[in-house]
């Protein structure tokens, strides 16, 4: 048992606190003044003979332990072997980046080539076509992710390895191989249609990419969720079975310091129910203390910068289009009652307001022909991201029991302003804002969605916090001379420094069901804490990226820094 005094506590009656008193291992017993501390030791209640350490924090704040309700660990994890790609807005940079890569390491070597990122905005609405990588590699295959993950250029050599032609159909409405007038692959791809095409490359090149498999590769991804303070997490896709039986072999050996909630994707309604088999599956074989799986993920559109996201309105220039959505309300009602039946959550990327709203009606038919059936209603609906939403639908979440999710470091200039080669000014300016659900009492909760390790160190909840808060991004500022103070628009969409922690704790714990054990600093519940050297309410918001951390408590137990 010990104490935790002279500390300023984050309470979610925001009332003065100074004690904490943690005990049985892991859970809290007290918060409260130091005087309280004092009287329940001195009451007894430690225990007969047991030893209470106290330590005395000298002013610093205890925040309750970070929750990154929508993550990618083992994609990042897999991802550390892409090479990085100089940043430039320049095709022939890239390209002669690319061919001197593949002189310098031979075919033998590396035999899948596999760059990141491009900008979105280097190529037109055409796409970069795959003789341009041809040129300079055409020995093996080369892949080039753009810098948002939607789209991809792929060579000539990957398409044939993958027996990808004119005849092969795309594997869904969002993934695509664009094509040409004589429907011809391009070598642009849309949403990594190449996945699913993926085994046929690797079994005639002799080769697999590295996957999450051990700890060795998993660990420092791990660890740096850790030691940013990130104690529970949400994973948005699980990609291979040897991922989870990475996780749960950490958690056996007791080194895995976060609860972790898993979830299997599907498509649509027809494969809906072999994935909820295979969601069962990991619920047989690794559900522990810590782990735990109980949502299925679906992508309903693709991106606002691709043009591929569903929107109310036409796209610039496009007359009848009105983007891309993967299945529409009556589909989507049929995924909601099916997962509802089966005591499950449903998890949904959405990122055009017509999405939205598709999703809505769809949660609100369902739950009204639940009801006409006698059926309780418990699904959870999930929207990530939400990136564009009519302002007549920002009061639904809160009146439907929809969870919303927002990852922060995106508020800023992450993605530029490549949206408005589809989108008004006016909708591009109202996008990314999140105040009105707040304000009317939706759980909104917060996240990094980060998927690669070139951008894992975004993962850290105080970069987050300082993007949401001011809309300028540190690494990404948009063009000053169009944007004072390279502050994305609109002002009115930054959000309080007090709702950004509640989002990244008790907001994250009650989207992922742990809020009886997790998200805040109460009685009762588990010593998931983190202990800066300042303050975060009274810091300038630019300045939050620079919150020091100096210790994580994960069940209890001080797992990174020291008190």
């Amino acid at each position: 048992m010990y104490v935790l005094k002279n500390a300023k506590i984050y309470t979610p009656q925001k009332a003065e606190a100074g004690s904490v008193i943690v005990t049985d291992g892991r859970d809290i017993a007290y918060i409260g003044d130091e005087a309280g501390a004092e009287a329940y030791i001195a009451g007894g209640k430690t225990g007969a003979g047991e030893e209470v350490k106290t330590y005395d924090l000298a002013g610093k704040t205890v925040l309750p332990g970070f929750i990154d309700a929508h993550t990618h660990p083992g994609i990042c994890a897999e991802s550390a072997w892409h090479v990085k790609l100089p940043w430039t807005e320049d095709p022939q940079v890239v390209l002669d980046f690319i061919g001197e890569y593949a002189k310098v390491h031979s075919k033998e070597e590396v035999p899948f080539l596999y760059f990141e990122y491009y900008p979105t905005s280097m190529f037109g609405k055409e796409g970069p076509k795959k003789e341009m990588l041809d040129a300079v590699v055409s020995d093996r295959p080369v892949l080039c992710q753009d810098f948002g993950e939607h789209l991809s250029w792929v060579n000539s050599k990957m398409l044939e390895l993958m027996g990808v032609d004119r005849d092969t159909p795309d594997p869904t409405e969002l993934e695509i191989f664009v094509r040409d007038e004589d429907g011809e692959p391009t070598g642009w791809v849309r949403e990594r249609a190449w996945a699913h095409f993926l085994d046929r490359m690797y079994d005639a090149i002799g080769w697999r990419q590295p996957v999450a498999s051990s700890e060795e590769m998993l660990a420092p991804v791990m660890d740096f969720f850790r030691d940013s303070g990130i104690t529970a997490m949400f994973d948005g896709v699980i990609e291979t079975d040897e991922l989870i039986k990475t996780i749960y072999d950490m958690d056996r050996a007791g080194r895995l310091y976060t609860y972790y909630d898993g979830s299997v994707r599907f498509w649509h309604y027809a494969d809906l129910p072999g994935k909820i088999e295979k969601l069962r599956e990991y619920q047989r074989l690794y559900t522990t203390d810590h782990i735990k799986f109980n949502t299925m993920k679906l992508f309903l559109d693709g991106t606002n910068e691709t043009g591929n996201a569903a929107s109310i309105e036409e796209l610039n220039d496009s007359p009848g289009n009105y983007g891309e959505i993967m299945m529409e309300e009556e589909e989507l009602v049929d995924c909601f009652l099916l997962c509802n039946r089966e005591g499950l959550d449903l998890h949904i990327h959405m990122v055009g307001d017509r999405a939205f709203r598709t999703a809505c009606d769809a949660v609100e038919k369902a739950q009204a022909l639940a009801a006409g059936a006698g059926e309780a209603w418990v699904c959870r609906p999930v929207f990530a991201h939400c990136e564009s939403v009519h302002p007549s639908d920002m009061g639904r979440p809160a009146g439907l029991g929809i969870y919303v999710n927002w990852t922060c470091h995106w508020s800023g200039g992450y993605f530029g302003d490549e949206a408005l080669n589809f989108y008004s000014r006016e909708k591009w300016n109202g996008m990314y804002q999140f105040n009105p659900m707040i304000d009317s009492g939706a759980n909104v909760s917060y996240s990094s969605d980060v998927v690669t390790y070139y951008e894992l160190h975004r993962a850290a909840p105080f970069f987050g916090m300082q993007v949401a808060a001011t809309r300028v991004d540190p690494e990404f500022p948009l063009d000053p001379e169009k944007y004072p103070g390279s502050m994305r628009p609109e002002a009115s969409a930054k959000l309080g420094i007090r709702d950004l922690i509640e989002g990244y704790t008790e907001a994250g714990a009650r989207q992922l069901r742990w809020d009886d054990k997790l998200g805040s600093i109460e009685a009762g519940k588990i010593a998931n804490l983190v202990i800066v050297d300042r303050d975060p309410c009274e810091v300038p918001p630019e300045e939050l990226k620079d919150v020091r951390i100096e210790a994580v408590m994960f069940d209890g137990k001080v797992v990174s820094g020291k008190l």
